[in-house]
């Protein structure tokens, strides 16, 4: 076995040693960020003795960030450099602004990608999106930190996307978990057979039947955690037990809408602590929902394992890689003065997503209402109408009925 690094391997001591003076170090680089030195100024680097005094630091949500960005764009303070200092700034939905570096690995993907076997001999089919958000770019630094080749094929122009692959030889695909079907299918379709053999996946749930599906085609499917904000979270590695978290963060598991750490092993939402200098985030609340598997992965990396994504700790939904948030579909009824209640359903059709807004309204014609889900919501969906007073009074405005078992 070929490790990334030694630091894959390392004992848990060695690594619970290294980890609590790179926090120490991330909380003085926090301090060096006009926002974030406000969050901290009370907290000094040489209080924290160890990775349990974690717990005792606030919590930052992304609502927190995309406030402090209004008053204080583009980053908020949150970041140690200047925008100018940066070489990308992205747009995500919200809007929320990320820097990027193009020097280093600086999202830490690389190590995912060495994990699903990428290396010299690759040509990766990255298709990540390349417009305002950073997921193209993200994968690119990684195929670039393993040595791989990179087609930037974005999304899109299904057929052309067979072509470059079956005229290029691509070796490994890198987007969505769905999107890979709609190739696959179009090559069939088209009588063209691929070269691709692996798969890295992100940016939405790796449905197990999907998986299989690729497999059954002689695919080898694993998938990466990872967010803009804070780089790669945890990876599959080829023993597919559980992610394994990167070694440039440090995760902690807490009981919903608090900084409370839970027992190992009990479902809670997904704090990351980034050590990167630019941008050191200190317990960043994904609102993301997991848990700690016990042990190590057989694959022979020591980290610390989660049981990978389970959900939201709040209701906003990944549908087709996108997030929908609540404060989306408000803005969405704000639109209309007719429409009372909007519900945002989250499903699977072919194994792949699917969004349905039902809105309660005396309209009778759903067309009317498509170009503002489009813009509100940043995804295309059936919308149906349903007679006001129809929606369940539960206080739910997304839905999500997929099943990830």
């Amino acid at each position: 076995m070929i490790y990334f690094d030694d630091l894959e391997t390392r004992s848990a001591d060695e690594r619970a040693a290294d980890l609590s003076t790179r926090l120490a170090r991330a909380i003085a680089n926090a301090k060096l960020a006009p926002g974030l030195a406000r969050l901290f100024r009370d907290v000094q680097p040489e209080d924290l003795q160890g990775l349990d005094d974690l717990a005792r630091l606030p919590v930052i949500r992304k609502a927190e960030l995309g406030e402090a960005q209004k008053k204080r764009p583009p980053f908020g303070g949150f970041t140690t450099r200047r925008a100018t200092e940066f070489d990308q700034v992205f747009q995500s939905p919200g809007p929320i602004y990320e820097p990027g570096r193009v020097e280093g690995d600086w999202w830490r993907l690389g190590r995912f990608l060495h994990a699903a076997g990428v290396g010299h001999d690759d040509i990766v089919h990255n298709c990540f999106g390349y417009h305002l958000t950073p997921a193209g770019m993200m994968f690119e630094s990684a195929a670039r930190a393993v040595g791989a080749v990179v087609l930037p094929a974005g999304t899109g122009q299904t057929e052309l996307q067979v072509r470059a692959a079956a005229d290029l030889g691509t070796t490994v695909y890198a987007g969505t978990p769905d999107y890979l079907k709609v190739i696959l299918d179009k090559a069939d379709e088209l009588g063209e057979t691929l070269s691709i053999t692996r798969a890295a996946v992100g940016g939405g749930a790796l449905f197990p039947s999907l998986r299989q599906l690729y497999a059954d085609r002689g695919i080898r499917t694993l998938q990466c955690y990872a967010t803009a904000d804070l780089g790669n979270i945890a990876y599959e590695s080829e023993a597919m037990e559980g992610m394994i978290v990167d070694e440039g963060v440090i995760v902690e598991i807490v009981r919903p809408g608090t900084g409370d750490p839970v027992p190992e092993g009990e479902v809670g939402e997904v704090l990351v602590t980034t050590l990167n200098p630019d941008y050191p985030l200190i317990r960043f609340a994904t609102g993301d929902l997991s848990a700690v598997l016990p042990g190590t992965s057989p694959c022979g990396r020591t980290n610390m394992r989660i049981k990978g994504w389970m959900g939201r700790a709040d209701q906003t939904a990944k549908i087709k890689g996108m997030f929908v948030r609540p404060e989306q579909v408000a803005a969405l009824v704000a639109r209309h003065a007719e429409v009372s209640r909007a519900r945002v359903i989250a499903d699977r059709a072919g194994e792949m997503d699917v969004m349905t807004v039902q809105l309660e309204t005396e309209a009778a014609d759903p067309a009317l209402y498509e170009e503002s889900v489009l813009e509100a919501l940043k995804l295309k969906g059936r919308v149906e109408i349903v007679a006001p007073g129809t929606l369940p009074n539960d206080g739910k405005v997304i839905e999500d009925r997929r099943s990830y078992e």
